[in-house]
């Protein structure tokens, strides 16, 4: 799903989806995100990691529609956990306290590993 100031990719990895999300997370795009978190649900996908690389920009907006989709997928009984905040994210979700709800990792390796149990020296040794 792509706007003039905003984007999700969806990748597969194993039983793993990631969500690159980039750009401008404002109230116009929030929709874009639930949608894509609901039909990952819907199709039984559950273990997430939400790729915040290219993340630009959040507004309260977009910090509320984070704090929903992680909820979302905790009712799934899902996993839910967060690569590639800049320092500006990482601010706004200190400030708002959701830095203690989201399991972050340094990278994607770390974060695969952490799904499968394993250290990130095995998955690439695997792969």
């Amino acid at each position: 799903m792509t706007t003039a100031n905003f984007s999700i990719r969806i990748r597969q990895a194993g039983r793993v989806s990631l969500v690159d999300v980039s750009g401008w997370l404002t109230s116009f795009e929030t929709g874009a995100l639930r949608d894509s978190i609901s039909g990952l649900l819907k199709q039984g996908r559950k273990d997430i990691i939400l790729n915040l690389t290219a993340l630009q920009y959040l507004d309260s907006s977009g910090i509320g529609e984070l704090a929903r989709v992680y909820v979302s997928v905790v009712k799934q009984s899902g996993q839910m956990k967060v690569i590639g905040l800049s320092s500006k994210i990482e601010e706004v979700l200190k400030i708002t306290h959701l830095y203690q709800v989201f399991p972050e990792f340094p990278d994607e390796e770390a974060a695969l590993a952490s799904f499968l149990g394993k250290s990130p020296e095995a998955i690439i040794e695997n792969h």
